[in-house]
């Protein structure tokens, strides 16, 4: 085992988008568990928009990182040494585990996975918490009904992907919109998407108007902004518009720009509700199973975006979410 942890800490509160200067590039101690604990290498770090929320002091669902902490993170390790009842050397552990080489735990919030089902990065994304934010937050916060008519912002991202999938195979009309026309190229044909938007080089409203002519029942919003703005016009009569994310908004140096057309949602009887995954956590296991399910049936596919390298490279992987640059999960595969 190496005699020192690479580790990335939060060095500065980061005004606008995360600089370089923003991040410590440290070394620690690399410890032996003690009774209780289990050790192991850091194998896939999962890299996803909320963890710039994570980096803000100010309140939120999670308390921020604090300056000259290890950065927080998923991630799959695996295990090294073990004085831990549940978990032996050679398991693979997902956890909360932070932007490290090895880690020391006691095993709270870790779970072992099993690698000849999936690759470790697809406990990360699919089958991870971005595949559980999709599920339930159109299953349970869009309350989707067979035969809707759903869209999805980001919807080549980790989250979004998962969603329209999840749509179509409930049986629903859905219309993705996501940015380049490589990427609505993926959505439409390989990942079943009824309609591709590109905001980049299409009027989205109009856009809108033409692929959800009867109006939109179920909106999966990961984008916020003006993307927002515009799909709150074309609401159905009590459609329900889902606050995942507004990673448009992230890095605003600014107060964020909030919706100007939201009294639709009064017009159409409609409803705009938020929610963090982690509020149903005691359920994960129902989604997983039906995730793979559909995994296994073909009719969710799985995309990941995977960077080798080492710990150092994280802050700038990082980036890759908010310039655009990824194509369904992002993750940092350590070599």
């Amino acid at each position: 085992m190496s005699a020192t942890n690479r580790q990335i800490r939060l060095a500065a509160r980061p005004v606008g988008e995360v600089k370089p200067e923003d991040w410590e590039h440290a070394e620690g101690p690399v410890d032996e568990p003690g009774p209780g604990r289990f050790a192991g290498r850091t194998r896939v770090i999962s890299l996803d928009p909320a963890m710039r929320g994570w980096l803000d002091d100010r309140p939120s669902y999670l308390p921020p990182v604090g300056i000259g902490e290890v950065m927080r993170a998923g991630s799959v390790i695996e295990v090294t040494a073990s004085d831990h009842p549940d978990f032996q050397p050679g398991d693979h552990v997902v956890g909360t585990f932070g932007v490290q080489e090895y880690v020391v735990s006691d095993g709270r919030g870790a779970m072992k996975i099993d690698t000849s089902l999936a690759p470790p990065s697809t406990y990360l994304g699919a089958l991870g918490m971005p595949g559980m934010t999709a599920y339930f937050g159109l299953l349970d916060v869009g309350a989707l009904q067979d035969g809707e008519t759903v869209v999805v912002s980001g919807a080549a991202g980790a989250v979004g992907s998962i969603a329209g999938q999840i749509a179509k195979a409930k049986g629903c009309r859905v219309v993705g919109i996501a940015g380049g026309p490589e990427k609505c190229a993926l959505l439409t044909d390989e990942l079943g998407f009824d309609a591709a938007i590109d905001y980049r080089a299409e009027d989205v409203k109009k856009a809108l108007r033409q692929h959800a002519p009867d109006g939109i029942d179920v909106y999966f919003d990961n984008v916020g902004g003006d993307i927002l703005d515009a799909a709150l016009t074309r609401l159905a009569m009590h459609a329900r518009v889902v606050v995942c994310g507004a990673i448009s908004q992230y890095n605003n140096a600014t107060p964020v720009k909030g919706p100007s057309n939201y009294l639709s949602l009064l017009v159409r009887r409609a409803r705009m509700e938020g929610f963090v995954v982690f509020d149903y956590a005691k359920r994960y296991a129902e989604a997983a199973k039906e995730i793979s399910g559909w995994i296994g049936a073909g009719r969710v596919k799985v995309k990941e975006h995977v960077v080798r390298g080492t710990v150092d490279d994280f802050p700038e992987t990082l980036q890759m979410l908010f310039r655009g640059e990824n194509v369904g999960k992002l993750v940092l595969e350590l070599a």
